[in-house]
């Protein structure tokens, strides 16, 4: 009898979990919205459960599913820290390893070097900081510094010097301190404190009639970067021009760039970054300190997140859902700083951090300052950026173009027109060292009124060669304008550069 009544227990149990996806078996009404029914057509296939329960094939593809996910913003969340590893890395390629060696592009950077949307009209300098080895590190900047900037390893804006900066072009001495730093601040300086050891010095000095000399001469007479520690025994200062050279300063599209985040968060203190970054990183096995040997399962994830990502980001830049990514309504230009903050924070920060605005700046440029984005009359720098002609559609480096320039151009120190390639969102190679037209390098032919057509295409048109970039057939490419020294009239938009236009 009583095993009888254990067998009837064991029935009515097992009749009750079977049916109780249905709300009418439960005592009190169960909102259908609540409920999981036995099977579940998605996105990535049937799911099937047993009263609420996956089967064991639904719950390897769910996980499968969810390290996919993660992998993938990995990818576009840590984009910008990347990229200033991929940057650091293009030094030591270059031989650079110290605070005191210098990058220097003394011709100006043509399209050897892979580096997201450089440009050929400022003299770059360049230089790491690594604060966790040096300490405190001081950058003593000329007089007349042009825009110039100190960014974290996650991009994340630490100063600016030079005119932007708080010297505001007399020159000064700047004092970047460690994260976690508790040591006497001396006086006369310029202080910061960085998230971060590895930080990134980049200076963008002015031509001089067209010329860099100026700029170099300031840089090799007056630049100085030196431990605090060594303010008496200063290391002699090297700089190494990367003129005409090749190397790559651009992150990986593969499972590569997890190895490159990887250095990164090995080199980093924990407050570095977020713990819910962390935590995303730690979920497909990134973690500082811990050995990063993903599985033949993980592998195949993790080269699809990466995919994904890469996409992703891909058609955040080129095709943006976003309109406000667009600097006018009646024209094809694009702003750089998508809500026009270099935080990107949404309301003031009410609506959060706008991340795919983030992604789309990062995965086309660098060098992270409010100079680039906020209102700075006649200081700082604005830009538009184009890839489609008039009538939206991407350009063709085997077709002609036209591109009205205005007079009047509403920039105190140079504009310049630069192309690019979709494909590295490097300067554009074709044989011309530079893909560019600046007002204050080249010889236009003006028009009549003051204006200045530029042309695009494989060959120049008779008569227009002074004017014309070359491009190269079965291959697009993309254009950035930029403004340095941006007046009234470019904030007000009562100047504004045509579209680009296919000439037939």
């Amino acid at each position: 009898m009583f095993k009888t009544r254990i067998k009837a227990l064991a029935l009515s149990v097992t009749l009750v979990f079977s049916t109780s996806a249905l709300s009418s078996d439960y005592n009190t009404d169960v909102p259908e919205s609540i409920m999981t029914p036995d099977k579940v057509e998605t996105s990535i296939g049937s799911l099937s459960f047993d009263d609420g329960v996956p089967s064991k094939e639904s719950a390897e593809r769910l996980y499968d599913n969810l390290d996919t996910l993660r992998a993938t913003e990995v990818f576009l969340n840590a984009i910008p820290m990347a990229s200033l590893e991929a940057i650091r890395l293009g030094h030591v390629e270059m031989g650079i390893t110290k605070s005191n060696q210098v990058m220097i592009f003394d011709k100006l950077m043509d399209s050897n070097p892979l580096f997201l949307t450089g440009n050929t009209d400022t003299v770059y300098a360049s230089a790491f900081l690594d604060l966790e080895r040096d300490g405190p590190t001081v950058i003593e900047v000329p007089p007349g510094m042009g825009p110039t900037t100190v960014n974290d390893a996650f991009f994340r804006f630490v100063t600016d010097l030079g005119v932007v900066g708080p010297d505001k072009g007399k020159g000064g001495k700047y004092l970047i301190l460690p994260p976690g730093y508790e040591g006497e601040i001396p006086e006369g300086y310029f202080v910061s404190k960085s998230t971060s050891y590895t930080n990134w010095f980049i200076a963008r000095g002015f031509l001089k009639d067209g010329k860099p000399d100026a700029a170099i001469e300031a840089y090799k007479s007056k630049l100085k970067i030196y431990p605090l520690a060594k303010q008496s025994q200063q290391p002699n200062m090297e700089f190494v021009s990367v003129s005409g050279k090749s190397f790559n300063t651009i992150h990986a599209n593969d499972k590569h760039f997890y190895g490159e985040i990887k250095t990164v968060l090995d080199k980093e203190p924990v407050s570095f970054i977020d713990p819910e970054m962390r935590g995303l990183m730690s979920s497909i096995g990134l973690q500082k300190n811990k050995p990063f040997n993903p599985d033949e399962r993980m592998e195949k994830i993790l080269e699809d997140g990466v995919a994904i990502g890469n996409a992703t980001a891909r058609a955040l830049y080129f095709h943006p859902r976003d309109k406000s990514a667009y600097k006018y309504d009646d024209r094809q230009w694009k702003t750089a700083f998508i809500g026009g903050d270099y935080q990107w924070l949404v309301d003031g920060g009410e609506g959060g951090r706008n991340l795919d605005a983030r992604t789309y700046f990062f995965y086309v440029a660098t060098v992270n300052t409010p100079a680039m984005a906020l209102k700075l009359i006649e200081k700082g720098s604005q830009y538009a950026l184009a890839d489609t002609s008039s009538d939206g559609k991407f350009l063709d480096g085997g077709k002609t173009y036209k591109l009205n320039i205005p007079a009047n151009v509403p920039a105190k120190n140079f504009w310049s027109v630069v192309v690019y390639d979709p494909q590295t969102r490097s300067e554009l190679q074709t044989n011309q060292p530079f893909p560019s037209k600046n007002n204050k390098r080249d010889d236009f032919i003006e028009n009549a009124d003051g204006s200045v057509d530029l042309y695009f295409g494989p060959t120049a048109p008779k008569g227009k060669e002074a004017n014309w970039i070359q491009t190269v057939p079965n291959k697009g490419w993309f254009s950035i304008l930029r403004l340095y020294g941006p007046q009234q009239a470019w904030y007000e938009e009562s100047w504004k550069p045509g579209d680009i236009e296919l000439v037939k």
